[in-house]
């Protein structure tokens, strides 16, 4: 009935259940495998069966598993769970709109009643099974995945729940542990407190006791045969340290047991111990000096002599590195680097050494350069003769510098220390100060200012001044440029010393000899009272000698000095004004004598003349309180502004008729009080200052001439018999102004401005009185 062809339409791939077969139409039952082709047409291939197929999206195999990662914590298992509940809803909507309505009926297929099984078909129970599987997965894996959780949280809790129990019996345990080990612990620390106080009076103990028992050793070492020996050592500065502590201690607690007789005894033993390093120290340096001073005399070079004194004698002194060494110890004991005094206890002792060592060493090195020295005296006083006083002043002085470098270099080595200027007793500057020799040092600079002064002593004054200059500008102004290096250093602390100590002094007593030779009692001539004509328009060429000579000291003065000494409070300074005034006020003495003989010149006139050539010397010269101004007559307009010349008729109308003198009125006194007679001109010349006077002078004598010239003025107007004309008056005015002040109109004009309102001034006064 059934041919075996007929099964020949069913394909091999067909019997595989596999989801790349194409169903792109939709879901229909197909036709049964059973019925027989119509007709004779056994090749037409038969069409498949579409009912028992579903779509590529609907097969039937069940999902890949996937492994769900284990949450970590309840919030991680949510994450986790909601994110695979998006994924199943979003995969069951796409399932949704693929398969349409159709896909429910061909999920309702009825069951065929008869069925022919054939090989290759699976039955429709197996395939309705397979189906409800295939759509349970997700939610059976979302069970088992809950379910899987919940075992899990259970054990975390359960978990949870035991460790809270374990550390709860912990806490209870370590609780009553506490409880029972606290008043032990109290003991404990107790008892630790107590063995830290015992432990540390112990130590204080075995400390104090440390310095009673040292006593015995440093006894018997200082008193032994060999003990000069010790000094030799590096460790005799530890027996040094060791005695200043005892004796600090036994200074500190003098409550102690027997501390007196301690501290006595360990002073005495410093005492043995300090002379026992002054023996030793002068004994090497005697070894030294023996062989140096030998070899120095052997030889006539100048080299090999530098050599021998600084270089072999450094190298034979430090040979003994444990003696210097101690020596070091010893003097930083009482001085501090730049040698200035370190108070202590001990200060005494060790500043007495000190001062005993610096001696030794000084006459062992005066001793020993003395052929040096000696050689470079005899150097300086042949320059002296046959080249010149300044020549030869500055090559010694220049020698003496270098040798000074080098013996201060040669000091810090040996004492380790640089002494400085100070004005300290205690210090050691002072010390090596007191310790004159001939050879100069960084605190010796005597020899030098002793054979310098011993030539310039009968040397004229400007070569003195030129001296200083050269001093000055060579050591003690570097220039902005000049690099500033240890030798310059030093010599500018030398020259400090030298000019303030030596030099200076002695030039302001050479000035004060000039002055007094020259201007107190020099000689005043007929000749040198008369007022010549200025000569090429130099305002002081018709000044008095005196005042030219006084012109010439300050100028010197000025170019020797620095600006702090040549100030107002120099007393050079204020001696050479002063003196000049007096001897200015001579000659107008005399000139006022003989008025009647020789009316000129006038004496008024010839003290404007000169004082004023002098301020104006002050001025350009910066001395005093007066600042440098314009060049020519630059001091008259300071001068006239403090005369005020337009308030003279005030001060006119405030006399009313007294005597109208200016030597009522100086510059620390108004009009009121000048009319009360309070004048300053009775005080003590020697208690003003220079400038001071000179001004007060200045206005007096131009107020006598202006007030005098002003009468003669208002004569000449009035036509009072036997007055000159006003035309002769001044021209007789002119004449004598052009004399004295030829080429300098400003101070022309400002007389005769000052005569006229003198003169005014006189006739108003004159209008009043009259009046009254």
């Amino acid at each position: 009935m059934y041919e075996d062809s007929w099964y020949s339409f069913v394909p091999d791939h067909a019997l595989k259940r596999t989801p790349s077969t194409s169903q792109n139409t939709a879901h229909k039952r197909r036709e049964s495998l059973l019925q027989q082709p119509n007709g004779g047409k056994q090749s037409d291939a038969a069409e498949p069966l579409r009912q028992l197929f579903e779509e590529p999206e609907t097969s039937i195999d069940p999902p890949e598993p996937t492994l769900t990662r284990r949450a970590k914590s309840y919030s991680d298992f949510y994450r986790v769970v909601r994110a695979q509940l998006s994924r199943d809803a979003a995969a069951k909507k796409r399932r949704k709109r693929t398969k349409g309505g159709k896909g429910l009926e061909a999920l309702m297929v009825e069951k065929p009643e008869h069925t022919i099984p054939f090989r290759g078909l699976l039955p429709a129970r197996s395939l309705d099974a397979e189906l409800v599987e295939a759509s349970q997965h997700g939610y059976l894996l979302y069970r088992d995945q809950l379910e899987m959780t919940e075992r899990h949280l259970d054990t975390l809790l359960a978990d949870a729940d035991g460790a809270l129990h374990l550390l709860t019996s912990l806490a209870d345990s370590f609780r009553y542990v506490d409880t029972q080990t606290s008043s032990f612990q109290a003991q404990c620390d107790d008892l630790l407190s107590e063995e830290k106080r015992l432990r540390k009076l112990a130590d204080e103990v075995g400390t104090d006791l440390h310095y009673y028992a040292y006593l015995d050793g440093v006894t018997r070492r200082l008193n032994a045969p060999g003990a000069s020996r010790l000094v030799d050592h590096e460790n005799f500065s530890e027996i040094l340290t060791n005695l200043d502590a005892c004796i600090a201690f036994m200074a500190k607690h003098p409550e102690y047991r027997d501390a007196e007789s301690y501290l006595a005894r360990y002073q005495s033993l410093l005492t043995k111990a300090l002379h026992l390093l002054e023996v030793g120290f002068t004994s090497h340096l005697d070894r030294v000096s023996a062989e140096i001073s030998r070899q120095i005399l052997a030889t006539q070079s100048e080299a090999a002599r530098h050599a021998l004194a600084y270089g072999r004698a450094e190298e034979m002194v430090l040979a003994a590195d444990g003696l210097v060494a101690n020596v070091q110890c010893a003097i930083r004991s009482c001085y501090d680097q730049l040698g200035n005094p370190i108070p202590g206890q001990n200060f005494d002792y060790y500043s007495n050494t000190a001062i005993n060592l610096f001696s030794s060493y000084s006459d062992v090195r005066d001793r020993d350069l003395r052929p040096i020295t000696q050689h470079d005296l005899e150097t300086f006083r042949k320059e002296t003769k046959e080249v010149n006083a300044e020549t030869a002043c500055r090559n010694f002085i220049k020698q003496c510098y270098e040798r000074s470098f080098n013996e201060a270099a040669l000091f810090a080595k040996i004492f380790s220390i640089e002494p400085q200027y100070s004005m300290d007793t205690q210090s050691a500057y002072v010390a090596l100060k007191t310790q004159q020799k001939a050879l100069v040092n960084a605190a010796n600079v005597a020899p030098i200012a002793t054979n310098v002064q011993s030539v310039l002593q009968t040397s004229e004054l400007q070569v003195i001044c030129n001296l200083l200059g050269w001093i000055t500008n060579e050591y003690l102004l570097l220039e902005y440029d000049e690099e500033e290096t240890r030798y310059s250093v030093h010599c500018h602390d030398l020259t400090a010393r030298l000019l303030m100590e030596h030099i200076w002094p002695f030039t302001d007593n050479c000035f004060e000899n000039e002055v007094a030779k020259s201007i107190s009692k020099a000689p005043i001539s007929p000749e040198s009272l008369k007022i010549t004509p200025i000569i090429n328009g130099v305002a002081s060429s018709n000044a008095h000698p005196i005042a030219k000579r006084a012109l010439e000291l300050l100028a010197m003065y000025d170019q020797a000095m620095p600006k702090e000494r040549s100030q107002k409070s120099s007393p050079v300074i204020f001696r050479i004004v002063h003196e000049t005034i007096l001897a200015l006020q001579r000659a107008e003495s005399r000139l006022k004598t003989n008025k009647a003989a020789n009316p000129d010149p006038d004496p008024d006139l010839f003290m404007i003349k000169n004082l004023l050539i002098l301020k104006n010397g002050l001025v350009s010269l910066e001395i005093g309180d007066v600042r440098a101004q314009p060049s020519g007559m630059q001091h008259f307009g300071h001068i006239w502004d403090t005369l005020s010349p337009q308030n003279w008729m005030g001060l006119f109308r405030g006399i009313l008729g007294g005597t109208l003198s200016l030597g009522l009125w100086s510059s620390s006194a108004d009009p009121a009080a000048t009319a009360n007679g309070m004048a300053t001109t009775g005080r003590n010349q020697t208690d003003q200052d220079a400038s001071e006077k000179l001004d007060e002078l200045l206005r007096q004598s131009i107020y006598a001439f202006t007030q005098r010239w002003g009468t003669l003025i208002n004569a000449a107007r009035g036509g009072k018999r036997g007055a000159q004309s006003l035309a002769t008056t001044e021209k007789e005015l002119d004449e004598k102004l052009m004399t004295a002040f030829g080429g300098q109109p400003e101070v022309m004009a400002k007389l005769k401005e000052a005569i006229q309102i003198n003169a005014q001034a006189q006739k108003e006064v004159k209008a009043e009185k009259g009046s009254r």
